[in-house]
């Protein structure tokens, strides 16, 4: 079918040169130079160019104006543009982005007329209009700042067409298919082969009489050519169907998008935001290669335009308090994108002033969300933002002041099934974190073998791989340990912990090392053998098929079969228990894995510290005070103290140090956890005998987990 459309390359590549464009003018702001601005002009006089071929003026003549405000200054050594400029040149972008935007709405159904009555229409969008009242971007901030555009903020960079997308996959699907036969020809030929080989040994130990000399030679000769064939086609299969399922895995994860699509957005809100409280802010991202899907990726952009908003306008000092304070007149905004395993963290921190707690108290009195005079911790007043409504800006302006902010963010975690908190430093900034499920994920993997189970890990968390012989691998799966490089590493068996069944075919125990880092910690995995890498799209294991914490998701072969996606941080974990456990049972008769003692008068730390350790295999005791911490410590052996330091009776230094002075419990390591982070009490920890200090405000589980292991393994 003819291609009437001839818009259809036009809008990929003004797409691209828009996005280009947003992300140079931004670059500008912060880091002028004449090798930018001249990149600028070429993106522009592209585009120009292109909009004029296909009859788009509007497009053509701002792209135009654009080069007017940036041509004079395209020699300068510095060319720092002057604010009404900048300003200018980020009106001309929402404009053009607005055009080319409107350009992929679906064309009103015209009638056919033969080729020469058609000349290419002007397609002209309408002038750009002012947001509506149902912006087209989730939770859209009814106050955001005066230039902004809400359709730059949803654009996403275009992603191949869906149609064409499912033909290639349909097309590999049955270019597969196609390849069974040939499968099914590879073991004919090896069944030929075994039988003439049979007819060639029989003739050789003159179990058969053949009189013909050149037939027993052909006969010999047609075995050998048979096996020459078989191995040619069977390798050539093999080959086809790797590239088939990399070419597959590759087409599917271009249905995802990189998260750093969304950074240019965030970019310019934070610029907007700066500009409208007379600010001087950076913006810094990491993690835009991370791939998933747009609708999530649509969802957190929308939340986080709130965020990166609220930390400009609440958490960033005006200039003359940041030097007052010792720091630079600039602030910075960071975001952060990282998968860990089956979930997406989405990190916002800045180096503001942090949440002011005082502040929230009068607003929460005020509004009557707290009753006046409540006892309630700076925790406690840092997760009623979360529930919206509060705000401690003086009163609404372009960018803040609705107390809806935070809300958006929290509504986003819960229709996402994730989770959002928020880490507070007084007097040093503060960081929201968004951590979400991953519906779709594109990565690439390592496929091994074990037990006759093949299983792909994420190829990023692998560090090298090790081939082990036999009486190697078998000391190691006996011991849990491998020496490697210098270092005693855990060492699991993968078969052992996917209940798969021995690999006959493995030889006689040899296989392979796989060095894995997550959390910190490097284990090593044993596998039989290693199948290659592959480019996959990683997808949720479904609700009723819960799996092992090693387990991360399933992908997709190219027969249609699931294949498991291991969790590298499920499998350091494991490695680590598994080590642990053997290492109990050569000291100590399977001595089961020692206790945890939490002692802490607040019940929320208790249930969450018992939480975090539980979901990593650890029996845990509570204790409300340092009185009840001494008598369970007395009363039942453990491997680990953690306790907090302010409680009423005995506090945390003093229940150390009385641990310490007991004989009986003087080798047990105890960690302090506390909201106090001066140098003194950290200090102070250490000399009562605390093995590590944990700062409440700073808390990080992993950081945690990775001090028991260390202290307890």
């Amino acid at each position: 079918m003819t291609d009437r459309d001839p818009l259809r390359y036009f809008r990929i590549e003004a797409r691209e040169l828009v996005d280009q464009i947003s992300a140079g003018v931004l670059d500008l702001d912060q880091q002028p130079g004449p090798d930018l601005v001249a990149r600028l002009l070429r993106f522009a006089h592209t585009l120009k160019g292109a909009a004029r071929v296909v009859k788009q003026t509007e497009i053509a003549d701002r792209a135009h104006e654009f080069e007017e405000v940036l041509v004079p200054h395209r020699d300068e050594s510095t060319p720092a543009l002057p604010a009404d400029e900048m300003r200018e040149l980020l009106r001309l972008n929402d404009e053009i982005a607005g055009f080319v935007t409107a350009l992929s709405a679906p064309p009103a159904p015209t009638v056919e007329t033969p080729p020469e009555a058609a000349p290419v229409p002007p397609a002209t969008p309408p002038p750009v209009a002012p947001p509506p009242a149902a912006p087209a971007v989730p939770y859209a901030d009814p106050a955001a700042p005066e230039g902004f555009s809400e359709a730059a903020a949803d654009r996403q960079p275009e992603r191949a067409a869906t149609a064409d997308l499912d033909e290639l996959l349909d097309a590999i699907g049955e270019a597969s298919a196609r390849i069974a036969p040939l499968r099914e020809g590879g073991r004919t030929l090896a069944r030929l082969h075994r039988n003439v080989e049979s007819l060639a040994d029989r003739l050789r130990v003159g179990r058969t009489t053949v009189s013909d000399a050149g037939a027993r030679t052909a006969i010999r000769r047609l075995a050998a050519d048979l096996g020459a064939l078989g191995r040619r086609l069977t390798d050539a299969v093999d080959q086809v169907e790797r590239e088939l399922d990399e070419v597959r895995g590759r087409a599917e994860g271009l249905r995802l998008v990189p998260a750093g699509s969304i950074f240019t957005a965030l970019r310019r809100a934070v610029r907007d935001a700066a500009d409208a409280e007379g600010k001087r802010v950076r913006f810094q991202a990491s993690g835009a290669d991370v791939r998933m899907g747009p609708h999530l990726l649509n969802l957190i952009s929308g939340a986080f335009l709130h965020v990166v908003r609220n930390a400009v306008v609440h958490g960033i000092e005006p200039e003359a308090q940041r030097l007052a304070a010792g720091k630079p007149a600039e602030g910075t905004v960071s975001v952060f994108v990282e998968r860990r395993g089956r979930y997406a963290e989405f990190r916002c921190s800045d180096d503001g002033r942090g949440f002011d707690l005082a502040a929230l108290r009068r607003t929460a009195e005020e509004r009557g969300l707290l009753r006046p005079g409540a006892d309630a911790g700076p925790q406690a007043l840092i997760d009623l933002v979360l529930h919206g409504g509060i705000s401690t800006a003086p009163g609404v302006t372009e960018v803040a002041g609705r107390g809806i902010g935070m809300d958006v963010a929290r509504d986003v975690a819960l229709q996402l099934g994730g989770e959002v908190a928020i880490d507070n430093r007084p007097g040093q900034g503060a960081t929201v974190r968004l951590i979400v499920p991953l519906t779709l994920l594109s990565m690439n993997g390592l496929i091994v073998e074990a037990g006759g189970t093949t299983a792909t890990m994420p190829l990023d968390a692998v560090r090298r791989c090790v081939r082990l012989a036999a009486e190697e691998m078998t000391a190691a799966t006996a011991t849990a340990r491998l020496a490697h490089e210098g270092e005693v590493l855990p060492f699991l068996p993968l078969a052992g912990v996917l209940h798969a069944t021995p690999d006959d075919e493995a030889g006689p125990g040899s296989g392979v090392a796989v060095v894995l880092a997550a959390d910190r910690d490097t284990v090593a995995i044993g596998v039989d053998r290693l199948a290659g890498i592959t480019t996959l799209v990683a997808r949720p294991l479904p609700d009723l098929a819960p799996a092992a914490p090693v387990i991360a998701s399933v992908s997709i072969d190219l027969d249609g079969n699931p294949r498991l996606v291991l969790d590298a941080h499920g499998l350091v974990a494991e490695a680590r228990q598994e080590s642990a456990a053997a290492r109990g049972d050569g000291q100590n008769n399977a001595r089961p894995k020692m206790p945890i003692l939490v002692v802490d008068d607040s019940l929320t730390t208790r249930m969450l510290e018992r939480s975090i350790l539980e979901s990593a295999g650890y029996e845990v005791d509570l204790a409300a005070s340092g009185e009840e911490g001494l008598e369970r410590a007395r009363s039942r052996e453990y491997g680990l103290f953690l306790s907090d330091i302010d409680m009423p009776g005995i506090d945390g230094f003093t229940f150390v140090a009385r641990v310490k002075a007991n004989p009986q419990l003087a080798h047990v390591p105890a960690i302090l956890v506390s909201s106090r982070a001066s140098a003194e009490d950290k200090r102070k920890g250490t000399e009562v005998g605390a093995s590590a200090y944990v700062i409440k405000g700073e808390f990080n589980q992993e950081e945690l987990l990775a001090h028991i292991r260390r202290l307890i393994l």
